[in-house]
């Protein structure tokens, strides 16, 4: 269960799992901290764990002022700071792994280590109109099922497809009561348009593995490929059959890598 928590302006539900070295994770487009079920479930014997819900998104308020990436994490790291964190692994996946390179720009001290899984530097061609086509679907789809039906062809395999996955992750979208508003979903994606760390991206210091799906439609390798080789001495690893969103297709695989790669940095001191 979790509970809200007054973050600077914003109070922000999140829900926490597990003892040991804290980790933040940053869920993307639209989902809640619910997302995150695999890893708070199978990692909390090893690390605690904190998963949230991004504004306008779940059970926090949107508020009515203009937002971007570098917002989004400022919140994050408000959120840090009134748990008392003071520091904590971060891993986020598209939407929440750019918000989390901006955690890592903007608020060092509070970052231990950087997982990005899906992630861009900048939205090249390709994947602007795909965002910019996920912002009309969003209002003029003929019902949120035909929504999701169609944005998850982007975000799973072909095997989630075939084996019941997506129908079962699409019932329950529809049965969740905090669903995001189509305004939080538009504004969100107007300030991943905007994203651009291209120049700033060799700042980040903290030890950093970057994950990518070798079947990803939305952020295909290249694009993880971009965001390792401009941080210094990042890992960069392609997980060969999995898509959008392998923390859930394949959570054991996922879970695997990124508690190697926090024993790795713990190790390190």
């Amino acid at each position: 269960m979790g509970d809200h928590v007054r973050a600077g302006r914003l109070d922000m539900w999140a829900e926490r799992r597990g003892t040991g070295p804290d980790v933040l994770l940053i869920a993307g487009l639209g989902d809640p901290a619910e997302v995150w079920q695999f890893q708070l479930e199978g990692l909390a014997d090893r690390y605690r764990l904190t998963a949230f819900d991004n504004r306008g998104m779940g059970r926090t308020p949107l508020p009515a002022e203009p937002f971007s990436v570098a917002t989004l994490a400022d919140d994050a790291a408000a959120l840090l700071r009134a748990l008392e964190v003071p520091a904590a692994h971060v891993a986020g996946y598209s939407g929440g792994s750019v918000a989390a390179q901006e955690l890592a720009l903007r608020h060092p001290g509070l970052v231990r280590s950087l997982v990005l899984d899906s992630t861009w530097a900048r939205p090249d061609a390709y994947f602007r109109a795909a965002l910019t086509f996920w912002r009309w679907l969003a209002e003029v789809a003929p019902s949120e099922r035909a929504f999701l039906e169609a944005f998850y062809l982007w975000i799973y395999t072909p095997r989630a497809h075939g084996d019941g996955t997506v129908e079962k992750l699409i019932e329950e979208a529809l049965a969740f009561p905090h669903k995001p508003p189509t305004e939080a979903i538009q504004r969100s994606i107007d300030a991943f348009l905007a994203h651009d760390t291209t120049g700033r991206l060799a700042d980040i210091t903290v030890p950093t593995l970057v994950l990518a799906g070798g079947l990803d439609m939305v952020t295909p390798p290249r694009y993880g490929r971009i965001v390792a080789d401009s941080i210094p001495h990042a890992r960069f690893e392609i997980l060969a059959e999995e898509a959008h969103q392998p923390f859930q297709e394949a959570p054991d695989l996922f879970n695997k890598q990124v508690d190697t790669f926090w024993r790795q940095v713990d190790a390190r001191g």
